[in-house]
């Protein structure tokens, strides 16, 4: 399979690693030195893109695969504000797109496993939720994408929270997310239901990119082919 990394920071480089190891061919790799090479006759080239950028440029990144008729897989975050559009377009396109907050498989079982939980405390309000996420300094975005994951799972069966705040609740009906960034963390994500009583706590810490980036390209030979809307839990049959 022909691959076209668009990103080539420290995750590109992880998943290409990764993509040689499974015997892929990397046809385009873009990074802020090479951006005019960003263009949908390149992207053409390749059967998949792998999208790893920032805020600024993933929607259009994304948008530049559709138009070059070629299946892209993004993990970048900060821009989902623009997602329902992006699907759209993809659907106009006949497109295929992937899109994960995390491409790591034990993060999607923990993200199973939040969501269990967070039916189970439901009924208990005695009990206080919170999350709170830890990464390397380098990562621009607060909170992971990640962690607002976590989160709108557990408003989306709580009757006690209704929105996810940064740090510091204003309301009884705020769910917090502490964000911290200490290097050289690649990411641990701690969701806590407080009572008077005891604590109940669910962790899930990453040691390197490898979990990622393999998701990454797990993701990317799955969508190969194919055309529609997908997730992680498609891809690991969740």
């Amino acid at each position: 399979m022909k691959i076209a990394l668009i990103g080539y920071g420290k995750m590109g480089h992880a998943i290409e690693e990764i993509a040689l190891q499974r015997k892929h061919e990397i046809v385009l790799k873009i990074s802020i030195d090479n951006l005019e090479d960003n263009t949908i006759e390149n992207i053409r080239k390749a059967d998949v893109a792998i999208e790893f950028t920032g805020p600024e440029s993933a929607f259009e990144n994304i948008n530049k695969c559709f138009e070059a008729g070629v299946p892209v897989v993004s993990g970048s975050t900060g821009w989902l504000k623009q997602y329902e559009e992006a699907v759209w377009n993809c659907k106009e396109q006949n497109g295929a797109f992937l899109y994960a907050s995390n491409f790591s498989i034990g993060v999607n079982i923990f993200f199973e496993i939040n969501k269990k939980l967070a039916k189970l405390m439901a009924s208990q309000a005695e009990y206080e939720p919170s999350l709170e996420e830890i990464h390397h300094t380098q990562k621009l975005d607060a909170p992971s994408g990640t962690a607002i994951t976590l989160a709108e799972q557990i408003l989306e069966v709580s009757p006690f929270k209704k929105q996810w705040v940064l740090n510091k609740a204003e309301k009884k009906t705020d769910l917090v997310i502490e964000s911290k960034r200490i290097d050289p963390a690649p990411g641990t994500h701690i969701i806590t239901y407080k009572s008077a009583i005891d604590d109940i706590e669910i962790k899930h810490t990453a040691h390197n990119r490898s979990g990622f980036a393999l998701g990454a390209v797990l993701a990317a030979e799955f969508i190969y082919g194919r055309k529609g809307i997908f997730n992680m839990q498609d891809v690991l049959g969740l």
